[in-house]
C-alpha cells in the first residue's frame, strides 16, 4: 500500500529523473536493471528540504540528538533531516575501506543518533555507521531513508523507516542474467568505487 508520503516521494524522484534503467552495480556489489540516483532530486534545494522534513517527521518523537549519514549519498539528506529535527549533522566516510568518523566529528556517550541514507538495499553501509555510533557509546535511535529498495528486508538492528519502500530485483554478480546475456556492460554510479 502506497502512502501519500510515498506517492509524493516518487513524484519528486521521477520529476528529477532519479530512476535510471540499464545494468548497474549497486554499492552492495549486487547487480540490477534499475538504480535510484536520489542525488538527482537532492540537486534541487526545495526537494532536499521537503524530503528531509518528511524523514524528520517519521522520527519526530524519537528525541534525536545527532544525525549521522554515510558519505557520499547520505550527506545532503542527512543534513536536511538534522536541520528539520534541530539536531547536529555529521557524516561517516571510508578510509582504507572502513567507515570512520573524521574531521573532528564525535558522538558523545548516551547521544541518540539517527542514521540517514538516501537509498538502502542490503543495509551494509548503515550497519557500519551504527557500529561506529555504538562503539562511541551512542544509542541508535533508528535508520531513515528516502528509498528502501529492499522491500523492508534490509537486516537492521533498530527502527527503520523509509519515505518509499519497493522490492526491486537485484542479483549476485555471479548470477546476473544481464552479465550472462553480455549485451550491456555493468556500470557503477554509486559512491563506493
Amino acid at each position: 500500500m502506497t502512502t501519500a508520503v510515498g506517492e509524493r516521494t516518487l513524484e519528486i524522484l521521477k520529476s528529477a529523473n532519479a530512476l535510471m534503467e540499464g545494468h548497474f552495480i549497486l554499492t552492495s556489489g549486487r547487480h540490477s536493471r534499475q538504480y535510484w540516483q536520489c542525488i538527482r532530486a537532492l540537486e534541487y534545494p526545495e526537494f532536499a528540504e521537503e524530503l528531509g522534513c518528511m524523514i524528520a517527521d517519521l522520527f519526530s518523537d524519537d528525541e534525536v540528538d545527532v544525525v549521522v549519514a554515510p558519505a557520499l549519498g547520505g550527506i545532503v539528506i542527512g543534513y536536511e533531516v538534522a536541520r528539520a529535527l534541530g539536531a547536529r549533522s555529521m557524516f561517516a566516510e571510508r578510509v582504507d575501506g572502513d567507515m570512520t568518523l573524521r574531521r573532528g566529528f564525535k558522538v558523545a556517550p548516551g547521544e541518540r543518533v539517527l542514521i540517514v541514507e538516501d537509498v538502502v538495499t542490503t543495509g551494509g553501509s548503515v550497519r557500519e555507521v551504527a557500529a561506529l555510533v555504538r562503539e562511541a557509546g551512542g544509542e541508535v535511535a533508528g535508520f531513515g531513508f528516502i528509498m528502501d529498495r529492499s522491500g523492508g528486508e534490509a537486516d537492521l538492528d533498530g527502527p527503520a523507516r523509509a519515505l518509499h519502500t519497493a522490492t526491486m530485483e537485484s542479483f549476485e554478480a555471479s548470477e546476473c542474467p544481464l552479465c550472462a546475456a553480455g549485451e550491456t556492460e555493468a556500470v557503477k554510479p554509486g559512491s563506493r568505487k
